[in-house]
């Protein structure tokens, strides 16, 4: 463990698929612990003017993409933090060698079942507009699932788990 990442270890960095628990964690965490929380996602949002579903519609995923790097490479002094990643931000190693920078990284998993029950009422992924079903969850879950444990410091399973058994799971391993 290099210097760099043994300053920052006390930051946690939640990565996982949409509807993995990631926003409810961190803000629970939060309560728990006095971290500042900060949403990857929002933060792109007060950069670009304009919501996630806008910015894939008017620029794509790639320009998407960039932009998370761009707000990433901006967080890396940032101390005390619980930093919510999106779903996609792990498909760029340039966003988890960052990432490690930031802090220990923890995946939340759940089930394709678990997540699609979590997100049928959700419009605004972007990702899944057209595709709310469980085989496309499933399979890009699947797709997915090598980068999420390559990035992953500590993986915790969400299924059947409350926010707060959860957030004491994190915290114990800081």
């Amino acid at each position: 463990m290099t210097s760099e990442r043994k300053n920052s270890s006390k930051n946690i960095v939640l990565i996982g698929f949409m509807g993995s628990g990631k926003s409810s964690v961190a803000k629970e965490l939060h309560n728990q612990s006095s971290k500042n929380v900060i949403e990857l996602d929002d933060e792109i949002v007060k950069l670009k003017k304009m919501s996630i579903s806008d910015i894939f519609a008017r620029y794509g995923e790639a320009c998407f993409r960039e932009t998370e790097t761009s707000v990433l490479s901006l967080l890396h002094t940032q101390k005390n933090i619980v930093l919510s990643c999106g779903g996609g931000t792990i498909l760029k190693k340039e966003n988890v060698l960052l990432m490690r920078q930031i802090g220990r990284i923890f995946y939340l998993t759940a089930s394709p079942e678990i997540i699609l029950d979590r997100v049928r009422e959700n419009n605004s992924r972007p990702i899944l507009n057209g595709n709310m079903n469980l085989e496309y969850i499933q399979d890009l879950l699947k797709s997915r699932q090598k980068a999420y444990l390559s990035a992953a410091d500590v993986i915790i399973s969400t299924d059947n788990k409350t926010v707060p058994e959860i957030c004491r799971e994190i915290l114990q391993n800081i």
